[in-house]
Formats: C-alpha cells, sequence, structure tokens
C-alpha cells in the first residue's frame, strides 16, 4: 500500500523534496496512516511534518483521550504535535450551521493558520476511497453537476489527499501490518448525520447486496465526471475567450445569439467561465442560476436578475452580461451623513497581496458576510470575534478599552447583523480578517483613507 500511495503523490504531484506539510491527525486509523506513510516519506524527501489534532469539544473524555493518543504517537514517531481547541458548538449556533458543517469549517481554517504559521507548504487529509463513494453518493443524492459528481479533488489550492487512490480495508490491514495502534470515534458509528448513514448503511448495502466492487465502481464513475467537468470547462473557456470580453473581478458579457449557437451543454459552461472571470469563488452558484441567466438570452432587452455575491446579470440589446452589483449596493445604514466621502469596493483578492495599514482604509473577506451590512451605533447583542475565534460584546469591548459612557452610543460601527466587521476608530473583527483562504475583498474606505494610523 506504502508504494501504491508513493505512486499516486508522484503522479499527481502532490508533494515536492523539502515541503513542508501540516497533516490534519484526529487519531483515527485514517490519519494514524497517513502520517506513518509521510514519516516514511520524510526520510525519501526530506519533509518537514507538524500534526495538528483539532480537539472540538463535543464527546467528553473519548475525545480527550484521542487528543492524548494523537500527542503520545507524534513523541514515538518524533513529529513535532500541536493541538487546537475548537468551539464547534458556539460556532454552529453562531452561524445556523449543523455540528458536522461547524466541525468541519474550523478545522480547515485551524489548519490552515497553522499552515501559515509553519510557513506555508500543504495541508494533508487522510480522505481515502470509500470517502470519495460517500461524496459522490452525498452530492447525487443533494443535487449536483458533473463537477460534484466528480468528488474530492487529489489537490484543492493547498490540501492534499494522498490516501484517495486506496480503500478503507487496505488501510486497516496496513495498520496492522505495521502494527499500529488507533482511536475508535463512535460518533463515525451513529447514523444522525447524512454522512453517516451514507458509511454506515449505503455503502455496506451497495457492496454486499450489489456488488463487492460497488465502492470501485463509484469511484470510476467520478473520475469519469470530473474528466468530463473539465473538457466541457475548457470548451466552455475558450468559446468566451473567442467570442466575449470582460475584466476580472469586474464583469464579463457574450452576444446572445453567439451562444444560442451553442450546444446546450456548452452554453451553461460558457456561462460558468463568464461568472469565474466576475467571482472566482463561485460554489453557491447553482444549475438553477445559469438557467436564469440562460433564460435572459431570450428575453428581451433590460431584464436583469440577481445572482449570489452580489452578482447580477442581464440582457441588453442582445448582449447578455454578468458583472458586481453597484459598490453602493453592499452597505446600507443610518450613519450616511458622518462617514460621507465613504468609498465601497469589491475586488479579487491575490494571495500575499498587501493589506493596507490604514486606521480608515480597512479590507475585509467579503464571502464572510451574510447579509447587506448596516453602518450604525451599537445595539444589544453586538459582538466581535478575537484571535482564537472568542467573542466579545461591543459593550464588554468598549469597557476594556476605557471608551467614556458619553461616547459609547456615538461611535459608528459596521455590523453584518449582530457581528461587527468593524469598530469604526478602533478595531476590526477577526472573524473577517482577509487571509490565504481569501477571494474576495470589500475594502471600506473613509473620509478618503487619508487619516493615517
Amino acid at each position: 500500500m506504502y508504494r501504491r500511495v508513493v505512486k499516486y503523490i508522484q503522479e499527481e504531484k502532490l508533494l515536492e523534496q523539502q515541503d513542508r506539510v501540516v497533516v490534519a491527525l484526529s487519531g483515527g486509523g485514517d490519519s494514524v496512516c497517513l502520517l506513518s506513510v509521510l514519516v516514511k516519506l520524510r526520510e525519501e524527501m526530506g519533509l518537514k511534518l507538524l500534526a495538528v489534532h483539532v480537539h472540538h469539544g463535543l464527546r467528553g473524555e473519548e475525545a480527550d483521550r484521542d487528543m492524548e493518543f494523537s500527542e503520545r504517537l507524534c513523541r514515538e514517531l518524533k513529529v513535532k504535535f500541536d493541538c487546537v481547541m475548537a468551539d464547534v458548538k458556539g460556532t454552529a449556533q453562531e452561524m445556523g450551521l449543523s455540528l458536522e458543517e461547524a466541525g468541519r469549517k474550523l478545522r480547515y481554517e485551524f489548519l490552515e493558520k497553522k499552515r501559515v504559521e509553519f510557513g506555508g507548504g500543504k495541508i494533508a487529509v487522510a480522505h481515502h476511497k470509500d470517502d470519495q463513494a460517500e461524496t459522490i453518493l452525498y452530492h447525487l443524492c443533494r443535487g449536483t453537476g458533473l463537477k460534484g459528481l466528480g468528488g474530492m479533488s487529489p489537490r484543492r489550492e493547498t490540501v492534499i489527499r494522498p490516501l484517495l487512490c486506496v480503500g478503507k480495508e487496505e488501510i486497516l490491514a496496513y495498520l496492522r501490518e505495521e502494527k499500529l495502534e488507533w482511536c475508535l470515534d463512535s460518533t463515525n458509528l451513529e447514523t444522525e448525520y447524512t454522512r453517516n448513514k451514507i458509511r454506515c448503511m449505503i455503502l455496506p448495502l451497495l457492496k454486499d447486496e450489489i456488488n463487492a466492487r460497488a465502492v470501485e465502481h463509484i469511484v470510476s464513475a467520478g473520475t469519469a465526471a470530473a474528466e468530463a467537468a473539465d473538457y466541457l470547462e475548457k470548451k466552455g473557456r475558450e468559446i468566451f475567450t473567442r467570442f466575449g470580453e470582460g475584466k476580472k473581478g469586474s464583469y464579463a458579457q457574450i452576444l446572445a445569439k453567439v451562444l444560442a449557437e451553442q450546444e446546450p451543454v456548452i452554453k451553461t459552461y460558457v456561462i460558468r467561465a463568464m461568472i469565474s472571470l466576475v467571482y472566482p469563488s463561485g460554489k453557491d452558484i447553482t444549475r438553477i442560476h445559469i438557467n436564469e441567466v440562460l433564460n435572459l438570452a431570450e428575453k428581451q432587452t433590460g431584464k436583469e436578475i440577481s445572482l449570489p455575491y452580489g452578482l447580477k446579470a442581464g440582457n441588453t440589446y442582445g448582449k447578455l452580461w454578468i458583472k458586481i452589483e453597484e459598490k453602493g449596493d453592499v452597505v446600507e445604514g443610518m450613519g450616511e451623513a458622518a462617514l460621507s466621502g465613504t468609498v465601497y469596493s469589491i475586488f479579487s483578492y491575490k494571495k500575499g497581496e498587501k493589506i493596507p495599514e490604514n486606521r480608515y482604509t480597512k479590507w475585509f473577506d467579503y464571502d464572510k458576510i451574510n447579509s447587506t451590512l448596516s453602518v450604525r451605533t451599537r445595539k444589544t447583542g453586538d459582538y466581535i470575534t478575537l484571535k482564537g475565534g472568542g467573542k466579545k460584546t461591543v459593550k464588554a469591548f468598549m469597557i476594556d478599552e476605557k471608551i467614556p459612557r458619553e461616547e459609547r452610543d456615538r461611535i459608528l460601527l459596521v455590523a453584518d447583523g449582530s457581528h461587527v466587521l468593524w469598530i469604526i476608530g478602533y478595531r476590526i473583527s477577526e472573524y473577517y480578517k482577509v487571509t490565504d483562504n481569501t477571494h474576495t475583498v470589500l475594502q471600506i474606505q473613509l473620509n478618503g483613507g487619508k487619516n493615517n494610523g
């Protein structure tokens, strides 16, 4: 199994010599197998490893056991170890997510933070072939296109999945052969979560009652779907490049009659190419949205629709276009008089781009904003997020900053509901800060950004 994984890493170009790798280590069999493989590769490739365990604070003594086991394993393997505590329950309540969704969100945020602290490199996670089959079925049941049917890719930005080429049974055989211990997570056997139902009920049924190689065939079909999606995306981009025009992060347009000449499946990929030019991260753009844009091409001039991420699409004199909505639409509020001359801008973020160090020009991660922002004074329940994910009420912040009581109700805030992005003149929330994962920036510039500090 080890040699198969190494070959897969080479074929997919997942690692380079002297790479720094943050390994997601839960203590379960899959992550223990992944860490063991990378420890063996460490000598061959000169890898620098950091194992990170995310404690979700949900399973009491069992979670503590997993953390202690992970730390002990890393000592034995001579791998640097780090553990972070995640408030999964609080995040789920705050953001209206399931515990499963909140856990995944926090896990990747912490892993990315540790990756940056470790000096860059990759994040290795232990998804394997059975997980791939589970993901494909999950997407299929929820509704998806070819891209979703392709499942997880071997590499997504800084995240790599070296075990996607092997199945669960092979991993267990490797662990027994290497005489490695691992922890069992009891929640993986519960069928409360949708993915667990697929993992514990549906996949075993398919293997036992339909075909013992069901997982292999599902993954093979997913690979074919991913290849088809890649080809169609390429064709869509080629047609848009040839007949359309646009500007990254701003707008894209094409003649409706040119679009009408294409095959139906190609039309959808031309629209996706246009959206990608205007807004690179479009995971919430569904087939429904694509069809709505396509319908515009057949309508009379002047028709417009709204799309996620503040995008608009329309048909003007036979030209089908997609653009970012007017910048002023992003923020509404009660503080316009005090904020005269304020400029709001939305643009794509380039990793490593220098963030302004200016008291009155601030950048925020636009994708994390849930609703239309308001500029207002404080309300009961307002809070900001601190480093590490903790929260502090605006009232407590103002007290700690020794802001006089008579001034507190005059200080303006930029707020996303009760979650405050910016206490103007003081600080911004850690949650909305621009990171390497940011795709789109909202810039708010007060008074021309002339007040430095």
